[in-house]
């Protein structure tokens, strides 16, 4: 029976895999708890192909409990009251150590099942999820139990088991194959910190390879193409990048801004990449470049009418002017702290100065009042706007670029 070579070359030892040094180093947390004996739940959260799985099994096979293996994708409550009914049998004489893969597709039903026997120790649970487990994981089993990341591994650690692929490869073999200039650090780079993706690749080469004496870079581009994009278009992977454009765009960093707006492009979101830019625009640099607006509105018209690949050129325009130029978020933080007084229900009554005119003579105990601003000098006049109980409020502050300097100095000049 066919095995994938990713399965089949699983370390057997924490020491040999590869990445996560943050938690499996000499010091790392987690190899900690492994090394005293003493597991508790826990939940491995990161991309695909970074080891979670792996490390779930060595940690199984250091304890003296049951393995059970549970894929949420496919199992349902019956799965569960089956290990439920192992329990304190000749079955499983240590108690359960289940390993829950992908606990995101649980609902809460089927994670609240788990409780009473997580809770009083007889269930050891290790689950394991590429999304953020604070948002999908329900808070009473987070709360009982610690939550690992596990992060895209590094080329330089992917190569070394590229490298140990090859050579088992290479062992069934009559004739061992090369690997041509540039393949292994290609391979490694191509498959975006997955492990099992770059094993994947090593097989697929060597499957393809016929007679061939060597594996060229040309083949070994052709099967990882794209590959090195990780992109989940509900997952944790699209706000991410979503979030990094906008803050590259904040962080007036323009090749950072070109470096995710090209990820979000490739793989086809057009309209997510449209929705940031134009936010940005208002809420990054605002009133120190108010023509910002109109121009990123203008690009990402183009773009929408244009489609890919061409949206690309409008797109990198408007990424442009927002990187470089200067930033101002004093619209947000007024918006902002005026919404926080609304909720908070700190309104109060419009001042009869401001209420609609044609109320005048019915009733109310003086007219109106309004001082029109345009009657007086410089289209100014003191004036109450704001309700009374909120008369002394202040909600926006000039930013110390120098569009809003110059309007501070205009009104100040007025006013005074």
């Amino acid at each position: 029976m066919y095995k994938p070579l990713a399965d089949e070359i699983r370390p057997d030892s924490l020491d040999d895999v590869v990445g996560q040094r943050h938690i499996l180093g000499k010091d790392g947390m987690l190899r900690r708890i492994v090394d005293s004996g003493q597991i508790p739940n826990m939940i491995f959260y990161g991309p695909s192909g970074t080891g979670k799985t792996t490390v779930a099994r060595i940690i199984a096979q250091r304890t003296n409990r049951s393995l059970r293996k549970l894929n949420a994708t496919t199992a349902g409550i019956a799965d569960i009251k089956k290990i439920i009914d192992e329990l304190d049998t000749f079955l499983t004489p240590g108690g359960v150590l289940l390993y829950l893969d992908e606990i995101q597709y649980f609902n809460k039903k089927q994670q609240q099942s788990l409780l009473e026997f997580i809770e009083d120790g007889r269930i050891t649970l290790i689950a394991s999820t590429t999304e953020n487990p604070y948002f999908c994981v329900f808070n009473a089993i987070l709360s009982r139990s610690t939550v690992f990341e596990f992060k895209a591994v590094s080329p330089r650690d992917i190569a070394k088991a590229v490298q140990r692929a090859v050579d088992i490869m290479n062992s069934r073999r009559d004739r061992p194959l090369s690997l041509g200039p540039g393949v292994p650090e290609r391979i490694s780079t191509a498959c975006g910190g997955d492990v099992r993706k770059a094993i994947n690749s090593v097989e697929l080469l060597f499957s393809a390879a016929g007679d061939r004496q060597e594996i060229s870079l040309e083949d070994a581009s052709a099967i990882s193409q794209r590959s090195a994009m990780r992109y989940d278009r509900e997952g944790d992977e699209h706000f991410d990048i979503l979030s990094a454009l906008m803050k590259s765009l904040r962080g007036s960093d323009p090749d950072a801004a070109m470096h995710y707006l090209a990820r979000l492009l490739e793989v086809g979101d057009l309209v997510g990449a449209c929705r940031r830019i134009l936010c940005s625009a208002s809420e990054d640099i605002g009133l120190a470049y108010p023509m910002a607006v109109p121009i990123v509105k203008a690009c990402v018209d183009s773009a929408l009418q244009l489609g890919l690949p061409e949206a690309r050129l409008p797109l990198a325009e408007a990424c442009l002017v927002l990187a470089t130029a200067p930033k101002s978020n004093t619209a947000c933080l007024a918006i902002d702290a005026a919404l926080s007084d609304v909720r908070a229900g700190r309104t109060g009554a419009i001042p009869r100065e401001l209420q609609n005119v044609h109320a005048d003579g019915t009733g109310f105990e003086r007219e109106q009042g309004y001082k029109y601003p345009h009657n007086f000098p410089h289209r100014w006049v003191k004036q109450q706007y704001l309700p009374d109980e909120l008369k002394n409020a202040r909600y926006y502050e000039y930013g110390d670029n120098k569009t809003e300097q110059a309007a501070r100095r205009y009104w100040e000049e007025i006013k005074k």
